[in-house]
């Protein structure tokens, strides 16, 4: 049986979802912080590796995610006879999705961690530090030495995903969600929900952690 009250939690999801995707977010152009101006060497490598993941990313990119198939994973289904709303790792599934939703479109920005611009790592940062009250270390490398790892085929909503991009190990993060989609900030289109199984992150995929208490 749903959770009690997961199913009008759940539509809010599926509404707030559909708002966003109606109003077409789109990102702009990859952003940078240069502090003081003058761009750190960290930040002219990160500019070098965001065009070349801009075009591997579009061209690679072959599993789209639709309004549809987000709204699908946001609801209660009559065929999951043992759904939570509490994942067993104890995450509310309403509440990560609803502020990943609050991102959804927000730009992405090398160093950045609001919706004004922000990065891969700062944005699982923020999810889990707003909807499960567990703070992550800043940095993708950091997130990928926490937590249990979890085989691709046992992923749980919730679980961390990372990818190898720039052919360093790992280099991208996000929020796996369900049915083989993640939500994360992308250097192409910002905040969204992308596919496991696209060539572009199947074959980059290099592991998952899940974080417990």
């Amino acid at each position: 049986m749903p959770h009690p009250g997961g199913f009008s939690r759940a539509m809010v999801v599926a509404s707030a979802i559909a708002l966003v995707f109606l109003a077409g977010c789109t990102a702009s152009s990859p952003r940078f912080r240069t502090g003081g101006g003058t761009a750190s060497k960290d930040e002219e490598n990160e500019l070098h590796w965001s065009g070349k993941i801009r075009d591997e990313e579009t061209r690679e990119d072959d599993r789209k995610v639709s309004l549809d198939d987000v709204k699908r994973v946001s609801t209660p289904r009559p065929d999951r006879q043992k759904y939570s709303n509490q994942t067993p790792a104890g995450i509310d599934r309403d509440r990560v999705l609803l502020d990943v939703v609050s991102f959804l479109g927000a730009p992405y920005a090398y160093g950045g961690n609001s919706k004004e611009g922000i990065d891969c790592s700062g944005f699982t940062v923020r999810v889990y530090e707003s909807a499960t009250r567990k703070q992550l270390p800043r940095t993708t490398r950091e997130q990928y030495q926490i937590g249990d790892p979890v085989e691709k085929d046992r992923l749980q909503f919730g679980d961390l995903v990372f990818f190898n991009t720039t052919g360093r190990i790992p280099s991208h993060v996000g929020i796996y969600i369900e049915d083989d989609l993640f939500a994360h900030a992308s250097v192409t289109r910002g905040v969204t929900f992308s596919s496991l199984e696209s060539t572009y992150y199947r074959t980059r995929f290099v592991g998952a952690r899940r974080v417990v208490e």
